[in-house]
């Protein structure tokens, strides 16, 4: 047996990650992963007002040391105006953008390709773009910001008074309600309590442990709401995936450290904790939590341990 393949979360990632610096260049020519002072740069000759915010504390997950954002209104391009746009930066490189107001115009009106739907979202998969039509907003993400699902994330510091550094407002521990061996009766309703919103999907049978999989947005892990998968065999919660970021597996670590003592198994890719119930995979930022029988198959299937 093997570690089960991992469904791709969303549909359009059969395709090739390419980017090609399209959405994001109408505001002045910028481009993802480009510097602060240079973007800071390009948004003050097209906005009206450009504030920036730094984070003592970072918790968005693609930064290690350092998270910025640059809080931009009336912003003009050459397709409209945008009413409010923030660039959030992981140790001084553009990792996400977010607009909201006449995005419709300023993003599709000229587009001569299709865009993929998943959920609510119109996808333009060459250029990282989302759109959520329901409240005018679009986002614009690095490869590894998809990975982590921050097109469901909505920064806060968009929203008035967000100069007040938002502070977490929960716990460094694994949340206690994701319980292995729970039913999915039982679970199911606190999922929906603790998401922002939830779909559920049949698995294709190349998980011999699993038929069904629940997907979680905005469930609070380390200060930051996540997408969760829950999975579930036989009606039981056997598996959970908490998709993180590269940024900050240090600060996952000590804080698995702190919940579960040191890791009893390290190699590149992986640290396990717990009696093989708990994993830190780096080569792909996930936290897995599994259930202890197959965890310790995997000990010797997978780990050859």
């Amino acid at each position: 047996m093997k570690l089960h393949k991992k469904l791709l979360t969303i549909i359009f990632l059969i395709a090739p990650l390419i980017f090609y610096s399209q959405a994001e260049s109408i505001f002045n020519g910028i481009k993802l992963n480009e510097s602060l002072e240079g973007v800071a740069k390009k948004l003050g000759e097209i906005s009206k007002t450009v504030d920036t915010l730094s984070i003592d504390r970072p918790s968005f997950p693609l930064a290690k040391a350092k998270e910025e954002h640059l809080i931009c209104s009336i912003v003009k391009t050459d397709n409209g105006i945008i009413n409010k746009v923030v660039f959030t930066f992981a140790d001084n490189k553009l990792k996400y953008i977010e607009a909201r107001g006449n995005v419709q115009k300023v993003f599709v009106n000229k587009r001569i390709d299709t865009a993929r739907v998943y959920l609510d979202y119109d996808v333009y998969v060459e250029d990282g773009l989302f759109l959520k039509n329901n409240k005018n907003i679009a986002r614009i993400l690095t490869q590894e910001a998809i990975h982590t699902n921050l097109f469901a994330w909505e920064n806060p510091y968009l929203n008035s008074g967000y100069k007040d550094e938002i502070k977490p407002n929960d716990s460094n521990q694994i949340p206690a309600f994701l319980k292995i061996g729970a039913s999915i009766d039982e679970l199911k309703p606190l999922l929906d309590a603790k998401s922002e919103f939830t779909n559920t999907e049949k698995l294709d049978g190349s998980d011999p442990n699993a038929q069904i999989q629940i997907n979680c947005f905005g469930i609070s892990y380390l200060g930051f709401p996540r997408k969760i998968e829950a999975r579930f065999g036989d009606n039981k919660l056997n598996v959970v995936w908490i998709l993180t970021g590269k940024g900050e597996e240090d600060r996952i670590r000590n804080a698995l450290i702190n919940q579960y003592g040191d890791p009893i198994f390290v190699n590149k890719d992986w640290e396990i904790f717990n009696n093989w119930q708990i994993g830190l995979r780096k080569d792909k930022p996930e936290v897995l939590l599994i259930e202890k029988n197959i965890g310790l198959e995997y000990k010797t299937s997978y780990f050859k341990q």
